[in-house]
C-alpha cells in the first residue's frame, strides 16, 4: 500500500540519534486509550429500552482494569520529552518563545478545530431530523471527551519553556514541587472541605508528570534496577492511597459518586506516573533494540503519522455506529454487560470500529502533519497565549456540557465562536502549506 511504502521510506530517513521509544510509547499510550473508551462504553436493553451506561459502575469488579488502560500519564512524560527536543532546537536555531510556541499550538489547534466544527454540522442535522436535545447532548458530550485532554496539554505546552528552565534550575526538585502542590491541593479538598482547589491540579499533577519526561531528555536517569524500584515505590504509593487513603479504587472516568481521581485529577495520578515511569523505563534499552527492525519502526511512525486524529475521533466514531446499530433495529444490544457472551461481542466491535477509523484518520490526518510556511508571520506571545486561553474555555465548555440546551441554550454557540475567533484572531490558524 501506498501509505506503508511511505511510511516505510519515513523509517529509512530516521536520524540515527532519535529515540524511538519515545514515538513507541505515544502510540501505544494513546491506543490502549482508545481501546479502553471501546470497552467500557455499554449500550443494552433493560425491559425494551435501550439504557447507555458506564461498565466500570455497573461491573464494579472491573475497575481494576482502569489501573492498566489509564495511560494519560505516559503522554505526559512523553510530551516533556518532545518538548525538550524542541525547546533544545529552537534554541539552536535562535528562534524566541513565540516562534516555537505557534509551532506547537497550530499543529495541535487545527485537527481539533476540525472535530468541533463537524459536531456542530452533526448536531445541527439531528436537530433538523428531529432527534431530542438531550440525546444530541449526551451524544455530542460523549464524542467530545478526548477533547478535555488536549485542552490541558495545549495549557501544559505555553508553560513547557518556563518548565523546562525550572527543570535546569532545580532538577528533580521541581518534580517534587509540582508533586508537593498536588499533594497540598487534594490536602484541601479532602481535609479543609476547598473542593474548588481541586480544578488546579489540571497543572500541578500534569505538570509534576511532564518533568519526568524533561529527567529522561536530560539522561539523568539510573539504571534499569534503580528505574524498577522507581516503579515498586509508584505502585505502593499509589495501593497506599486508595487503599489507606480517601481515593477512589478506579483510575478512569467517575465510578464512585462524588469523587474520582480525573476529574479533578489527584495525587494517585502522580504515584501512577511514578510506576508506569519507573517500569517502562527499566525496559528502554532492549525495546530500543527492537525498533531498529525496519517494519517495527516503519508501523511506529506509520501510526505516530495519524496519531492525535485517531485520538480525536475515535469516540464519535463509536457513538455514530451505535447509532446506526440502534437504527438498524439494537443489533447487539441484546447482551447484558459484563456476561461471557458480552466480553466475546468485544472483539468483533473493537475491529469493526478500528476498521471505520482508520479509514478516515488516513483522510483526515494530513491535517496534523502539515507544517506553517517558513515565511508566514507570527503572532506576538501575549497575543497566541490568550488566545490559547479562551480556545481552551470553549473546548472545556463544549467537553463538559455538549451541544445542547444545558446549563443554558446559547452556551454551546457560545462556546463554539470563541474557540474559532480564538484560533482566528490569536493567528493559530496559519495559512498551511
Amino acid at each position: 500500500m501506498k501509505i506503508w511504502s511511505l511510511a516505510r521510506t519515513l523509517a529509512e530517513q530516521t536520524p540515527p540519534e532519535r529515540n524511538r521509544y519515545v514515538d513507541l510509547l505515544r502510540a501505544v499510550s494513546i491506543l490502549a486509550v482508545i481501546v479502553g473508551h471501546w470497552l467500557i462504553a455499554t449500550a443494552w436493553y433493560v425491559d425494551g429500552e435501550l439504557t447507555t451506561g458506564h461498565l466500570l459502575k455497573q461491573k464494579p469488579e472491573t475497575q481494576w482494569l482502569t489501573w492498566l488502560f489509564q495511560v494519560m500519564p505516559v503522554f505526559f512524560f512523553v510530551g516533556g520529552y518532545s518538548h525538550a527536543v524542541s525547546i533544545e532546537s529552537a534554541r539552536r536555531k535562535q528562534q524566541d518563545y513565540s516562534q516555537w510556541l505557534i509551532g506547537r499550538l497550530s499543529r495541535l489547534v487545527t485537527p481539533l478545530l476540525l472535530l468541533l466544527l463537524a459536531w456542530v454540522v452533526i448536531a445541527v442535522a439531528m436537530r433538523i431530523a428531529g432527534v431530542r436535545p438531550d440525546v444530541i447532548q449526551y451524544m455530542s458530550q460523549a464524542s467530545l471527551i478526548p477533547t478535555w485532554f488536549l485542552a490541558i496539554y495545549i495549557m501544559i505546552a505555553v508553560l513547557a519553556p518556563a518548565a523546562y528552565r525550572f527543570w535546569q534550575r532545580a532538577g528533580y526538585a521541581s518534580i517534587a514541587v509540582f508533586m508537593a502542590l498536588a499533594a497540598l491541593v487534594d490536602l484541601a479538598f479532602f481535609a479543609g472541605g476547598f473542593e474548588f482547589l481541586g480544578w488546579s491540579n489540571y497543572f500541578w499533577v500534569w505538570l509534576g508528570v511532564h518533568q519526568l519526561g524533561f529527567a529522561w531528555r536530560d539522561g539523568r536517569l539510573p539504571g534499569p534496577a534503580a528505574m524498577l524500584a522507581v516503579g515498586v515505590v509508584g505502585l505502593a504509593a499509589l495501593a497506599a492511597l486508595i487503599f489507606v487513603g480517601p481515593y477512589p479504587f478506579a483510575m478512569v472516568g467517575s465510578p464512585d459518586e462524588g469523587l474520582s481521581n480525573t476529574l479533578p485529577p489527584k495525587l494517585t495520578l502522580n504515584a501512577l506516573a511514578l510506576a508506569q515511569f519507573g517500569f517502562l523505563l527499566a525496559i528502554e534499552k532492549p525495546v530500543r533494540r527492537l525498533l531498529d527492525n525496519l517494519s517495527v519502526w516503519a508501523a511506529t511512525v506509520l501510526v505516530n503519522s495519524m496519531i492525535m486524529t485517531v485520538y480525536l475521533w475515535h469516540i464519535t466514531v463509536m457513538i455514530l455506529a451505535g447509532a446506526l446499530l440502534y437504527l438498524a433495529g439494537g443489533i447487539g444490544f441484546g447482551l447484558e454487560p459484563g456476561t461471557t457472551a458480552w466480553w466475546w461481542s468485544r472483539i468483533p466491535w473493537v475491529l469493526g470500529l478500528a476498521i471505520v477509523l482508520v479509514p478516515l484518520a488516513l483522510v483526515l490526518s494530513p491535517l496534523e502533519r502539515r507544517g506553517r510556511q517558513p515565511d508566514a508571520p507570527v503572532p506576538g506571545a501575549l497575543r497566541q497565549i490568550v488566545a490559547a486561553m479562551a480556545f481552551c474555555l470553549g473546548i472545556a465548555l463544549l467537553a463538559l456540557f455538549g451541544f445542547g440546551d444545558r446549563p443554558a441554550d446559547w452556551v454551546d454557540m457560545a462556546a463554539v465562536v470563541l474557540v474559532v475567533v480564538a484560533a482566528t484572531a490569536g493567528g493559530l490558524l496559519p495559512k498551511l502549506r
